[in-house]
């Protein structure tokens, strides 16, 4: 059934975002360094962005949306990585982590945007790509900052 597999893809996204939430929410609490939390905020209210959009297109198809996390395989380590990068408060290993997570995040847009439209309609799609679109920006400020302090350093 078509809406089965559309709610599976969106419910990908949803995890994807959990794990940003998760992630972003942890490293807040870990960092003392006060442009990061402010960075990881603007992160945090992305991805609560982008679920609750996701979220209402699951519940109009009927489906459940994923309320938890879907930490995995590499992504669990990058978070682990991060955790241990906040303990030592190496800024440039913390952002190394983080632009490794964001890459996470945007092949996973990337591969439903590319591989399974044909379950989406042109509403989702759009609502997708503007997701990406955001992601994509919360990960040019990531190198942006990382390259601000590497140029001053």
């Amino acid at each position: 059934m078509k809406n089965e597999e559309t709610i599976r893809i969106l419910n990908k996204v949803i995890g994807i975002n959990n794990d940003r939430i998760e992630g972003y929410e942890t490293a807040s609490k870990e960092t003392k360094d006060k442009e990061l939390v402010i960075l990881f905020f603007r992160f945090i209210q992305t991805s609560k962005k982008c679920n609750i959009e996701a979220i209402s297109e699951v519940l109009q198809l009927g489906g459940m949306p994923e309320g938890r996390t879907k930490i995995i395989g590499k992504f669990f380590r990058v978070w682990m990585d991060l955790k241990a990068a906040l303990t030592c408060n190496n800024r440039g290993v913390i952002l190394s982590s983080c632009e490794y997570g964001e890459k996470k995040a945007i092949d996973t847009y990337n591969y439903v945007l590319k591989n399974k439209c044909s379950f989406l309609n042109i509403d989702q799609q759009k609502m997708l790509t503007i997701q990406l679109a955001l992601i994509y920006m919360d990960h040019n400020n990531l190198i942006d900052i990382r390259n601000k302090k590497l140029v001053i350093a």
